[in-house]
């Protein structure tokens, strides 16, 4: 196939794509599959070694998140059904108090998302902010909107949530450095999306709390948590986020076979550290909090439910990557870049961001601008810290303009009590603009590390 061809060929790839999700109707883990089929026979595979190597791509992409998304899961469901999610919240407000409110409900959003997925952390904090709303008078959206912007922060920014971690997997990035980068673009963008954009769309749309609501969610006693307890919770979010961050700064500061750069490399791998984090949860937020084994197994099978469908997706994401680096689309997309200048942290970003706008997943968007950047990341060497920025450049793609095909904007719709113009005017809004600063401090760090 021509350099042109090879160069055209992932536009036609993300265009054939979308008429399969939103023109077809397909499932997007169907859909990316039959697009690399596609893209293995215009791209000239021979036939008889395509379907091998789908597998192959698949066996790979899945080996390693797998098992960081399966545990994770487990680790979430504890910390929801333990209360320490609800602990960590209300130990934040009564620390900084209802004046702060805002601000303590972002910092419990990011906390809280990185363990639980988004919308079972939303939908568990929505009697706390009902009970706000009616105790201060003040509008639901002044609380809601720095909830939800650190939700989306650590949804999409920070690891072990699957849309940064399938990314990291896919371009081969550090999950230190995901972590790092993530955390500097994720709280600029929760203080401009969530407590700056907040506090002003909240004037707008003073809006209390829906009565049709009140029916459905009693308010929230005093004691929300069910025995496990602030620090602790906090100490075991915190665990393998500190394990993974040693591992990263020892192979910066440490001459390979040190021995504690080895130490710390075993206990800071994502695996080794999540499964430590998540034994430690089944046994302080479990067996500590007076949970049966038969509750805790029962807990532990319930977590993996939802799991299925992010790690089918994320496999054919990975699929569709590999099928592109074998046609050999990296060299091509590699050679554009050159001529064209663009940097990659910035076409990262737009892959993501066309494909969230046309079919509205954050983590099917993050997987296919991964899939689309891979040949680029394995045809030239790129620093592991700009993979890092790279990888928070799609997250902050995948953010932007949530809109009528996100389930997020009905789940912010119905229990904000809010018309479609109005979750526009503000989740929508609010997605973008933590998007958006996401990608400006990633694009800077990109700057300053080239």
């Amino acid at each position: 196939m021509s350099s042109l061809g090879l160069a055209v060929l992932p536009v036609l790839a993300v265009a054939l794509l979308l008429f399969l999700v939103l023109v077809v109707r397909l499932h997007a883990f169907l859909a990316l599959l039959v697009t690399s089929l596609v893209v293995a026979v215009v791209g000239g595979m021979p036939l008889a070694e395509i379907a091998g190597a789908m597998q192959d791509a698949m066996g790979r992409s899945l080996g390693y998140i797998a098992v960081i998304i399966g545990v994770g899961a487990m680790f979430g469901e504890l910390l929801r059904r333990s209360g320490g999610a609800a602990s960590i919240a209300h130990a934040l407000l009564r620390s900084l108090g209802e004046k702060r409110a805002p601000g303590a409900l972002g910092l419990t959003g990011m906390v809280v998302a990185i363990p639980v997925f988004f919308d079972v952390a939303f939908i568990l904090f929505v009697p706390l902010l009902y009970s706000l709303t009616r105790r201060t008078g003040r509008p639901l959206l002044g609380f809601a909107i720095p909830l939800l912007a650190g939700l989306a922060v650590a949804h999409a920014f920070i690891p072990p949530t699957p849309g940064p971690v399938a990314v990291a997997a896919l371009l081969g990035a550090d999950l230190g450095w995901v972590i790092l980068f993530g955390l500097a673009c994720g709280l600029p963008a929760l203080v401009v999306g969530g407590l700056w954009f907040g506090s002003r769309i909240a004037r707008r749309i003073p809006h209390g709390v829906p009565e049709a609501m009140l029916e459905e969610f009693v308010e929230a006693p005093e004691k929300e948590d069910g025995g496990a307890g602030f620090a602790r919770s906090l100490v075991l979010i915190a665990l393998p986020l500190v394990l993974i961050l040693s591992a990263t700064v020892s192979r910066v500061v440490l001459a390979e076979g040190h021995g504690v750069r080895d130490l710390l490399s075993f206990f800071g791998h994502p695996f080794t550290a999540l499964i430590l984090a998540t034994l430690a949860a089944f046994y302080l937020l479990g067996v500590r909090c007076g949970f049966s084994r038969a509750e805790l197994q029962a807990m532990a099978a319930k977590s993996l439910e939802p799991v299925g469908l992010i790690l089918l997706v994320t496999g054919a994401g990975g699929v569709l990557g590999k099928t592109l680096v074998a046609v050999g689309v990296g060299d091509a997309v590699a050679a554009w870049l050159s001529s064209s200048e663009l940097p990659l942290v910035l076409l990262a970003f737009a892959l993501a961001a066309v494909v969230r706008v046309a079919q509205g997943s954050a983590t099917v968007s993050m997987v296919t601008a991964a899939g689309l950047v891979a040949p680029v990341v394995e045809s030239a060497p790129v620093p592991a810290p700009m993979l890092g920025a790279v990888t928070v450049a799609i997250a902050a793609g995948a953010t932007v303009l949530s809109h009528v095909n996100d389930s997020g904007f009905w789940l912010v719709s119905r229990y904000l009590g809010l018309s479609e113009q109005e979750t526009l005017r503000s989740w929508t809004l609010m997605t973008t603009l933590v998007g958006l600063t996401g990608l400006a401090v990633a694009l800077t760090l990109s700057a300053v590390l080239s």
